[in-house]
């Protein structure tokens, strides 16, 4: 480095690699017309949930939510409480807003933008009355484990925006990831396990038909639910 040169910034750790895919002319119109009605842009500042809702009422956080079946399903089975949605990939985003026009939901809010990042600067500490991260990315090669979003570092500030009492519902179907997870949810001293160890699937999280075909190939799903001190 030259004398008087800036260090260069060290870039983060990301746990998706951004990949736009193909968006169908569907998934693009919904982003075009819908994304005012239900799109929250990232800007950094605490979020005000009720003015964001338009109402008060309990609020999950959901984390990458795909292609958004789940998201939706969980959002029409609970009218009584609201979704904050983050996922980065367009095409999971366009699909989403169709459904909730579609299913003329209103209790879902989304971000596309990185979890990390919106957790840290949009929610204030004891904000949330839950999240949901199901089955995140397993990045399954060891070099690349540092990628996983289950880290002790994210699930402590994940854990500190739920408010006492709150929960966090975290699944996947990669055993390896499961027990690295068991293990992570298990040492942050704000939570505390709801089972001995894993724990059954609750009602709240709808069987998908991505999991079915994986429990037919003998690959069962692991649930962690954990409730904040």
């Amino acid at each position: 480095m030259t004398d008087g040169a800036a260090p260069a910034a060290r870039r983060p750790v990301r746990s998706y690699v951004l990949r736009q895919g193909r968006m169908s002319d569907a998934q693009k119109r919904a982003l075009r017309t819908l994304r005012e009605r239900y799109v929250i842009e990232y800007n950094g500042q605490p979020l005000d949930l009720a003015h964001a809702f338009g109402r008060r009422a309990p609020t999950i956080l959901e984390i990458g939510f795909g292609m958004g079946e789940t998201t939706a399903a969980i959002a029409q089975a609970h009218a009584e409480i609201d979704y904050l949605a983050i996922e980065v990939h367009s095409p999971g985003v366009g699909a989403l807003l169709k459904r909730l026009a579609a299913q003329e939901l209103t209790n879902v809010r989304i971000v596309q933008h990185d979890a990390v990042e919106v957790v840290e600067h949009m929610l204030a500490p004891d904000s949330i009355d839950g999240a949901h991260v199901f089955f995140p990315d397993p990045w399954p090669k060891k070099r690349h484990h540092k990628r996983r979003l289950i880290q002790a570092p994210f699930v402590h500030l994940l854990a500190q925006r739920v408010r006492p009492g709150g929960y966090l519902h975290v699944a996947t179907d990669w055993e390896p990831y499961a027990a690295q997870m068991l293990e992570v949810l298990s040492g942050e001293p704000l939570l505390l396990n709801t089972a001995p160890g894993f724990a059954p699937r609750p009602a709240h999280r709808p069987l998908t038909k991505f999991e079915q075909r994986g429990l037919t190939l003998g690959h069962p799903a692991f649930d962690l639910l954990f409730r904040r001190r």
